[in-house]
C-alpha cells in the first residue's frame, strides 16, 4: 500500500517537472519524455524503484535477523582484534538495539551480551582466573553501556553520599605511605621551629616506622580510613536495587557460566570475579575520580584537590583489596592491621554479590516470550549511518562460514538475497555522486526492521510418532511385563494379559466418554486405544524402525533412549501439566493479540485503499462544466498513437495500415479505470480493461514495454504521460 501511494505521488511530482518542460507529446520530444517520466533515474536505498526497494528489504530482513538472533552478532565479536570489536559495538551494536531505548530492544541487547559472555567464557576462558586478565570484550562493551546515562545516575545516587563527605571533611587527611608520613612530620617541624631538622629527609619505609610519631600518625590514617571506607561499604551494599538491571543479570551471566566451566571451582574464587566486574570495573574508576563521572556537583573548571584525590584513591584501595579478599602483605605489611577488617568487608561484599546476582530473567523482567514478536503491531525502526550499513555487510560477507556454519542458516539466503557488496556509497545514499564519499557514509538512513520467514527444519513428524509410540508402549507394559523391551515386543500375549489390555482400554474409552470435545486427546491416540495387543506390538515396531532411520532411538541399546524419556514423562507429570497450563495461558493471550492485530491491519487496508481512492478522484480532471460531469473519451488512430511514440507495433500488422486502426480510450466509473476499444476499418475488434496503478506498478518494476490485447506493443512511460495529460489535474 505505502508503495502504491507512493507511486502516485512521485508520479506527481514527475509529470509537474515534464510538463514545465514539455507541454506537448510530439515525435521530436518522444524519447525525451520517455526519459524523463523514466523512475530508474532516481537514486538512493530509498528510491521508488523495485531493485532498489528490494535492496531496501533485503537489508531490513538482514538487520532484524541479526537484531533478533544474538549469536551471529556474538560470534563475529571474536572474529575480529579487540580494538576493531569495541569500535564496531559501539558504532554499530548499540545503534541496532536503539540503545536499549524501550522494553523489546533492552531484552534483545541483553541477549546479545549473555550470548557473547557465554561465547567467551566457553572458547576463550581455561582458567578461572582468565576472565580477569583477559579484558573481555563483552564485558568492557556491558560496563561501558550500563555505566552511561541511567547508570551513571545509579552511581551517583550510591556514591554521592559518602564522596560528599570525603570532600566536605577539611581536616581529613589520609597516609598510608610511611615515608609520605615521614616528610610531612619533618614539613611541620621546621615550619613550627624556623630550624632545619636534624633528621634526615631521606629514609626507608622501615627507618621511617621506627619513629613513634609517624607510627602514630599511621595509626591515625588507618582509623580514618577505616571510618570513611566503611561508609563507602554501606551505601554499595544496601543499595543493591539501584545498580542497572542489566548489569546486574550480566553479573549473574558470569557467575553461572563460570560455575558450570569449573565445577571444582571454589564459590568464594567465582565471587571474587563477578565482585570485580560490579566493585571494580564498574564502581570503583566512580570513587576514584568521581568528577569524572558527575557524582558530584563540581563547578566548571573547578578540579579535585590532590589531597582529596589521594583520599579517594586510598578508599577505592581498601575497597578493591576487600571486594578481591587481598590481604596487605610485602611492602604493604605496615596496614597488616587492616587485614582482619579486609576479611570482614569481603563477606558483606560476598552477601552483595549473591544479593545483586538473585535478578529475574529478562523474559520476566521485560514481559517477553516467543510470541511477542508475532503479535507487535509497530514494526522496530533503527537509525544507521550508509558507511555502518556497508561495514556490517562487509564483515558478514568475510565471516559468514564462522558465523553460521550450518549450509542451511538463514544468514547465508539473506546475504544471497543481498548479492554483492555496493562497491559506490552513493548507490545507497540520496545524494548526488559528486559529493565526497566520507560525507555520504556519514549520511543516516531508517530501516524498518522485518522478518523474512525462513522456514524451519520441523520435528513435528518425529515428535508425533515418538509420542504415539509411548502411549502405545505404556498400554502394553502394564498388561503384559517383561525384563526389555524387545523381549516384551516379540513375545505373544496370553489371554490373561489380553483380558487385562481390554479391561484397561474400557476403562479409557468410558472415561473419555465423560471428557468434553476440547479436553479429549488426540484422535491417533484414540483410535490407537482400539488396537489389540498385538496390532500395537506391530504398529510400535513400526514406528522404532522409523525412529531408528530418524536417529533417535538404537536397536542395539535395546531402545533404552524411548525408556528413558518415558520414565520422564511419568516422573515430571506434575511439572508438564503446569507448564501445559501455563503454556495454553500465553497462547490464548497470543491468540488475542493476533486477532488485535489482525483488526488493526484490515482498518489500516481499508484506509489506504479508501486514501488510493481519493487520490485518484482528485487526480481526475474535470473538463465539462455542468451539473452532468463526465471525462471525454480519447480517439486516437493507431498511426498517430505511434507518431506519439505510444505505440510501437502491432503484430501481423503493416506500418501502412496503422491510420485503417483507431483506439477509443475510455473512462469507467472508477476513477484511474480505463477501457480501450480497438476498431479496424470500422469495426469493433477486442477490448481492453487499463488500470491506471497498473501502470505505474509495471513503471516501477522497470518494465518500459507492455502488451495490449496481446498483439500491440506500447511504450508504459509515454501511455502514463499521456493519460496524464487528458484525463488527470496538471
Amino acid at each position: 500500500m505505502d508503495i502504491k501511494i507512493g507511486l502516485l505521488v512521485k508520479n506527481r511530482i514527475t509529470l509537474q517537472e515534464v510538463v514545465s518542460h514539455c507541454k506537448k507529446l510530439t515525435k521530436k520530444n518522444k524519447e525525451q519524455l520517455s526519459e524523463m517520466m523514466s523512475i530508474d533515474k532516481q537514486k538512493g536505498l530509498k528510491s521508488l524503484s523495485k531493485e532498489k526497494r528490494q535492496k531496501l528489504e533485503a537489508y531490513q530482513h538482514l538487520f532484524y535477523l541479526l537484531q533478533t538472533q544474538p549469536v551471529y552478532l556474538a560470534r563475529l565479536i571474536f572474529q575480529m582484534p579487540q580494538n576493531k570489536s569495541t569500535k564496531f559495538m559501539e558504532s554499530v551494536i548499540f545503534t541496532l538495539y536503539n540503545y536499549a531505548s524501550n522494553p523489546r530492544e533492552a531484552y534483545l541487547l541483553l541477549q546479545l551480551f549473555k550470548a557473547a559472555l557465554q561465547e567467551e567464557v566457553r572458547s576463550k576462558v581455561d582458567h578461572v582466573h582468565d576472565i580477569l586478565t583477559g579484558n573481555a570484550t563483552v564485558i568492557r562493551l556491558v560496563v561501558s553501556f550500563y555505566r552511561n546515562a541511567r547508570g551513571q545516575n545509579a552511581l551517583r545516587q550510591i556514591l554521592a553520599g559518602p564522596v560528599q563527605e570525603v570532600l566536605q571533611d577539611k581536616a581529613l587527611s589520609i597516609r598510608t605511605n610511611p615515608v609520605d608520613i615521614y616528610k610531612a612530620w619533618i614539613n611541620q617541624s621546621e615550619s613550627q621551629s624556623g630550624q632545619k631538622s636534624k633528621l634526615p629527609y631521606e629514609v626507608s619505609p622501615e627507618q621511617a616506622l621506627s619513629h613513634p610519631e609517624v607510627q602514630r600518625r599511621l595509626d591515625i590514617s588507618i582509623r580514618n580510613l577505616l571510618t570513611m571506607t566503611d561508609k563507602f561499604v554501606s551505601a554499595i551494599t544496601s543499595s543493591v536495587d539501584k545498580i542497572p538491571y542489566g548489569m546486574r543479570y550480566v553479573a549473574k551471566i558470569l557467575r553461572t557460566s563460570l560455575a558450570e566451566k569449573f565445577p571444582r571451582a571454589p564459590m568464594e574464587e567465582i565471587d571474587k570475579i563477578v565482585g570485580n566486574l560490579l566493585y571494580y570495573r564498574f564502581m570503583n574508576p566512580a570513587v576514584v575520580a568521581p568528577d569524572g563521572f558527575d557524582i558530584v556537583d563540581i563547578s566548571a573548571g573547578v578540579t579535585l584537590h590532590p589531597d582529596h584525590r589521594r583520599n579517594l584513591g586510598s578508599i577505592a584501595k581498601v575497597l578493591q583489596h576487600a571486594a578481591a579478599r587481598k590481604a596487605f602483605e610485602g611492602e604493604n605489611a605496615h596496614l597488616c592491621g587492616v587485614n582482619q577488617y579486609l576479611e570482614d568487608t569481603h563477606n558483606k561484599f560476598r552477601r552483595f554479590i549473591s544479593a545483586a546476582c538473585c535478578v529475574p530473567e529478562p523474559e520476566e523482567r521485560f514481559n517477553m516470550d516467543e510470541y511477542s514478536e508475532m503479535v507487535a503491531v509497530a514494526k522496530p525502526v533503527i537509525y544507521i549511518t550508509v558507511g555502518e550499513l556497508i561495514d556490517t555487510h562487509k564483515l558478514l560477507l568475510e565471516h559468514q562460514d564462522s558465523i553460521a556454519p550450518e549450509h542451511g542458516d538463514p544468514l547465508h539466503e539473506l546475504l544471497d538475497d543481498l548479492d554483492e557488496l555496493p562497491t559506490n556509497v552513493a548507490s545507497l545514499g540520496d545524494s548526488s555522486a559528486e559529493q565526497v564519499l566520507s560525507q555520504l557514509s556519514k549520511m543516516e538512513i531508517s530501516l524498518t526492521l522485518t522478518s523474512k520467514l525462513v522456514p524451519a527444519a520441523s520435528s513435528e513428524e518425529s515428535d508425533a510418532r515418538s509420542l504415539i509410540t509411548k502411549q502405545m508402549l505404556v498400554d502394553i507394559i502394564q498388561s503384559q511385563p517383561g525384563d526389555s523391551l524387545p523381549e516384551i515386543l516379540w513375545t505373544r500375549a496370553s489371554e490373561h494379559e489380553e483380558a487385562s489390555h481390554d479391561h484397561l482400554m474400557h476403562r479409557r474409552a468410558l472415561r473419555d466418554a465423560q471428557t468434553p470435545a476440547k479436553l479429549k486427546r488426540n484422535r491417533s491416540l484414540a483410535a490407537n486405544s482400539q488396537l489389540s495387543m498385538e496390532e500395537k506390538k506391530r504398529k510400535i515396531i513400526r514406528n522404532l524402525r522409523r525412529l531408528e532411520s530418524l536417529g533417535l532411538v538404537d536397536s542395539a541399546h535395546q531402545y533404552q533412549e524411548l525408556i528413558n524419556e518415558l520414565a520422564k514423562d511419568i516422573r515430571n507429570q506434575r511439572r508438564y501439566r503446569q507448564h501445559r497450563k501455563g503454556e495454553l495461558l500465553k497462547l490464548r493471550q497470543t491468540l488475542e493479540g493476533l486477532d488485535a492485530k489482525t483488526l488493526f491491519y484490515e482498518e489500516q487496508i481499508d484506509y489506504y485503499n479508501q486514501y488510493i481512492k481519493t487520490c485518484l478522484d482528485n487526480l481526475a480532471a474535470n473538463k465539462v462544466s455542468g451539473k452532468n460531469k463526465k471525462l471525454q473519451a480519447l480517439h486516437y488512430t493507431a498511426a498517430r498513437l505511434h507518431e506519439k511514440g505510444v505505440l510501437l507495433e502491432i503484430e501481423d500488422l503493416p506500418l501502412s495500415q496503422f491510420r485503417n486502426v483507431i483506439f477509443d480510450i475510455i473512462p469507467c466509473e472508477e476513477s484511474g479505470r480505463f477501457q480501450v476499444k480497438a476498431k479496424f476499418m470500422g469495426i469493433d475488434m477486442e477490448r481492453f480493461q487499463l488500470h491506471y496503478q497498473d501502470l505505474l506498478q509495471l513503471q516501477y518494476e522497470g518494465v518500459a514495454v507492455m502488451k495490449m490485447f496481446d498483439k500491440a506493443k506500447v511504450n508504459v512511460n509515454l501511455l502514463i504521460f499521456l493519460l496524464n495529460k487528458k484525463f488527470f489535474k496538471k
